[in-house]
């Protein structure tokens, strides 16, 4: 995978993804940036939840199940030093259907332990938990 990104001056880059999307980054005016697009931090959290949701959505489709809502929230904790990376991540899945939660759980896992390359490639602890058909949010353990 490749990427090419053209500074648009202040804090602002935009490129063209290897799939043929526009995308543009900046930086808030606190930063140097004029806020013309999303963060990196932004966007990497947001990649993470939605690379986790697709895997979740295909094994779940894969096991003849259907969704009928699902919306994903994702928190994350920056460390207060440079390179301030992410030291803590919570996903949370909110998932309503007729989907026994043995699936949903296996389909996390799997998503957590072996499919989403996007978590995988990120150095930080990933605390995953779920809500099947609005009942209480529940931590996924090993």
């Amino acid at each position: 995978m490749k990427a090419t990104l053209n500074w648009d001056g202040g804090m602002a880059f935009s490129g063209m993804t290897e799939s043929g999307h526009k995308i543009l980054l900046d930086a808030g005016a606190e930063s140097g940036g004029s806020n013309s697009g999303p963060r990196p931090t932004e966007v990497l959290l947001h990649a993470a939840a939605v690379c986790t949701g697709m895997d979740i959505v295909m094994i779940l489709e894969k096991m003849r199940l259907g969704i009928d809502e699902f919306f994903i929230e994702i928190e994350g904790t920056r460390a207060e030093n440079h390179p301030r990376r992410f030291s803590e991540i919570a996903i949370s899945y909110h998932i309503k259907g007729d989907l026994p939660e043995d699936k949903v759980v296996r389909a996390i896992k799997l998503s957590r332990d072996t499919y989403c390359s996007v978590v995988h490639s990120i150095n930080a602890s990933i605390q995953f938990k779920y809500v099947l058909n609005g009942e209480p949010s529940k931590t996924l353990s090993d």
